[in-house]
């Protein structure tokens, strides 16, 4: 990470009131946000969301949730981000799909209006990959 991608980042971290424990690198070297830091990020900005059931089989297998998330912006105008959360067998080893769908669509809403996602961040939430290593 190039030095002002690294104070970007610390500075991301700090107005979202995150700490080092918040963040890992995946496996595929991607920076990831552990769930408890998607919870931070929601309480320190105090983002609303609202979800919808896009799409759901009749097995329950294949689930597309969109969320609606909102939050004041620094000029008191309130920022709205839509985004989706999908979970199928194709892309989840869990058997609780519409959790799975609910927790991605938070993860990127709440990424999308703290500023991380623009910074290729994501949520931990987002694969089944996405696991920090237990052996550092």
């Amino acid at each position: 990470m190039k030095t002002t991608e690294r104070e970007t980042m610390k500075k991301l971290a700090t107005e979202n009131g995150l700490t080092a424990d918040h963040f890992f690198k995946s496996p595929q070297g991607f920076v990831i946000i552990t769930r408890q830091g998607i919870e931070r990020i929601q309480q320190h900005r105090g983002i609303r969301v609202r979800y919808e059931m896009v799409h759901m089989t009749d097995d329950c297998k294949h689930v597309v949730i969109k969320a609606i998330g909102e939050m004041a912006g620094p000029d008191g105008h309130t920022i709205t981000v839509e985004t989706y959360g999908e979970s199928s067998p194709n892309n989840t080893r869990q058997n609780y799909p519409v959790a799975m769908a609910e927790k991605r669509s938070l993860s990127r809403v709440c990424l999308k209006l703290s500023g991380f996602y623009q910074h290729n961040v994501y949520g931990q939430d987002e694969s089944d990959d996405f696991t920090p290593n237990k052996s550092k």
